[in-house]
């Protein structure tokens, strides 16, 4: 007999990387239905909001056994069709479940079931603007790098290489001011949350259009109202973190991607994508140009505008009056300082400060010293459930894993021989302020980390502080070094500059150079000159030497030469098959079979492992992975999608987690 029923394949927030079908009931109409339409359905013992992908009249099981849906939620798809494209997209190139990725492109409101009618018609949290405030002077390489973006009118990827203080803002303002004035929206990406509200407050003083923050920090009400003001057309200028490359927008006419080679941009866990790449997918999507700006970018960008792949538009010069700092090496081999500051350091300071202007130092490590350790016997605390050691922190009184949060009181005795030798080893960000108030007790010091940042807040009154104050030592990890302006900062000292140097990781030298030359941007932006004290133990070090003296484009340069050579991206496309079990040897047999799995020809896919993660062990979990190189991006997704279900089988023989990273940013 023929199946009568009309059978529903719906995509579901689950790990499982499927469609699952159900039956339609028959008080449901199928025209009503459409692509995109959230349903709620029975799965296992729970209820769950999935997404209508496909309406058939054929089952791959026995009709009887299916279930029917519970409820139709919509009557029209949330989603735009161009994010619905998107995320279609990004769940078959990056490998995750098409149930997770539909959902992370909702407000958490709308995860959990039906948002009414007259919710989604509600007055969305911005305010009604009356155009912009009037347009200002850009010098003329500003001028010619709007201009060429203006002109392009469609899809087209420009990468904005200006060095720290050049005016790349200034740019995107000028050319969002047109973008408006053709009543389209834009949207701005930025890699953190401290860096949102000073956008903002940029904007507002060229724009009287409603603008919106979009980013995992607000609460869920205020993120649900700016995301529905993105949908309506309300907000005309969205700012938001990587998850704002999901907002749905009613006229996208622009995306801005600023300091593109951040590699928070990169999602970490489960759903890995990286924001980056996808403004450029959805660009094409929309037809819209994408901006990628960095003063530092990164070399998959560097080398698709060597290719040509990407307009190249260069602000060689800061702004205005201002200067690039100039740079000072202290070799740390002609004796290390205890407190973590050089006799040079400390007297540039003195004289810095004694001028009325203020200093900035760098240190990425938070905490009060990274290592607990017994001066008789040698035992250092280490955490139980991650492959690392605990942090001392001696404000909030515990010892603490940075990698799964664990905390546990200080002990007064050694763990193993019980002598109350115990010693804090080391330098963060804690000890240094405690080594800053004894040298230099009369000067305000702020501490910007993400110890000291975690109430709402907390980092717009730090970064207000900062601006009030005419004198003061400003100290924090990368969150004080990425795109604030400063303008009487005239001194910027990196204490520990050797962390990328020796890394087992490719991409760390990097980062360690973008790192450097953004800390030191934040010297010298206005009409005072700027030094950058740079402290190492390796002053001869060839890229450092170069980075220092000849700067980032010949640093960049010798990177992708060295990077050529080792067939490393951006010249080979790469994922990392991860798998994480109870004992690393479940890991590795697991990702021995899959290996076993190669079925295209050795000189088309290399696959090289498996190895154990830098992170051997977090949360319990033993992290192994094995690599796949192909040098073609095409080749390699071929192999990943004729692997997958073979993965999936040997995954329930081994009791194990695993996850395809493509394209990742860390080992």
């Amino acid at each position: 007999m023929q199946n009568t029923k009309k059978i529903l394949r719906i995509a579901l927030p689950t790990p499982l990387n499927r469609l699952f079908e159900y039956v339609l009931p028959e008080a449901i109409d199928p025209r009503t239905l459409q692509q995109g339409l959230r349903v709620r359905v029975p799965f296992q013992s729970r209820t769950l909001i999935g997404w209508l992908i496909e309406i058939t009249d054929h089952a791959t099981i026995a009709v009887h056994k299916l279930k029917p849906i519970l409820e139709v939620i919509d009557q029209t798809p949330l989603l735009p069709n161009d994010l619905y494209q998107l995320c279609l997209w990004a769940a078959d190139y990056y490998h995750s479940p098409l149930g997770e990725v539909l959902t992370q492109a909702l407000p958490e409101v709308l995860r959990k079931g039906k948002a009414t009618q007259s919710k989604l018609l509600s007055p969305p949290l911005v305010e009604e603007g009356g155009g912009e405030k009037g347009r200002f002077n850009l010098n003329a390489m500003q001028l010619k790098a709007a201009q060429a973006i203006l002109k392009a009118q469609s899809f087209r990827v420009f990468l904005l290489d200006g060095v720290t203080g050049s005016g790349k803002t200034a740019v995107y303002i000028h050319v969002i001011q047109q973008i408006i004035a053709e009543g389209k929206q834009a949207l701005i990406l930025v890699p953190e949350i401290s860096l949102t509200p000073q956008i903002i407050e940029r904007f507002q003083t060229h724009f009287q259009v409603p603008i919106n923050m979009l980013h995992s920090g607000l609460p869920p009400r205020e993120r649900f109202l700016a995301w529905q003001a993105a949908r309506s057309g309300m907000a005309r200028i969205v700012i938001g973190t990587r998850s704002a490359i999901f907002a749905p927008f009613n006229n996208l006419g622009l995306i801005v991607v600023d300091e593109e080679h951040d590699a928070s941009f990169k999602q970490q866990d489960r759903f890995r994508y990286h924001a980056r790449d996808l403004a450029i997918v959805r660009g094409k999507i929309n037809q819209a140009p994408v901006i990628l700006g960095s003063a530092t970018p990164s070399l998959e960008s560097l080398h698709n505008a060597n290719r040509d792949r990407y307009t190249y538009l260069a602000l060689p010069e800061r702004a205005g009056l201002a200067v690039m700092p100039s740079y000072q090496v202290v070799d740390l081999r002609q004796g290390i300082p205890k407190e973590g500051l050089s006799q040079n350091l400390l007297l540039s300071m003195r004289t810095h400060l004694a001028n009325q202007n203020q200093v900035m130092l760098f240190l990425n490590r938070r905490g009060f010293a990274p290592v607990l350790y017994c001066t008789s016997c040698g035992w250092i605390a280490e955490c139980k459930h991650c492959d690392s050691r605990l942090v001392y922190h001696q404000k909030s009184a515990c010892l603490q894993c940075h990698y799964c949060n664990n905390k546990r009181a200080i002990p007064t005795q050694c763990e193993k021989c019980h002598q109350e030798t115990l010693l804090p080893l080391g330098l963060g960000t804690e000890r240094l302020e405690k080594t800053l108030a004894k040298h230099f007790p009369d000067v305000p010091i702020i501490r910007v980390d993400r110890d000291n940042t975690k109430r709402r807040g907390a980092t717009e009154t730090l970064i207000t502080a900062a601006h009030q104050c005419k004198t003061a030592i400003l100290l924090g990890t990368q969150m004080l070094a990425k795109g604030h302006h400063f303008p009487n900062v005239t001194l910027v000292g990196i204490i520990d500059a050797d962390s990328g140097l020796f890394s087992a990781d490719f991409r760390a030298t990097e980062q360690m150079g973008q790192l450097i030359v953004q800390v030191a941007g934040r010297a010298g932006r206005e009409e005072k000159k700027g030094t950058v004290i740079i402290q190492t133990r390796y002053p001869e070090h060839i890229l450092l030497q170069t980075l220092i003296q000849h700067g980032y484009t010949l640093f960049t340069k010798h990177l992708l030469t060295e990077r050529a050579a080792a067939t490393h991206p951006p010249f080979s496309f790469t994922a990392l098959i991860r798998a994480e079990a109870r004992t690393a040897d479940i890991a590795d047999a697991f990702l021995e079979a899959v290996k076993q799995l190669k079925m295209l020809d050795a000189t088309q896919i290399t696959l090289l492992g498996p190895v154990s993660a830098l992170l051997a062990k977090r949360r319990g979990m033993y992290c192994q992975q094995l690599l796949v190189r192909a040098n073609h991006r095409q080749t390699m997704q071929q192999f990943l999608k004729g692997i997958r279900k073979q993965i999936d089988d040997i995954a329930r023989d081994h009791a194990i987690r695993w996850v395809i990273d493509v394209d990742p940013v860390a080992m």
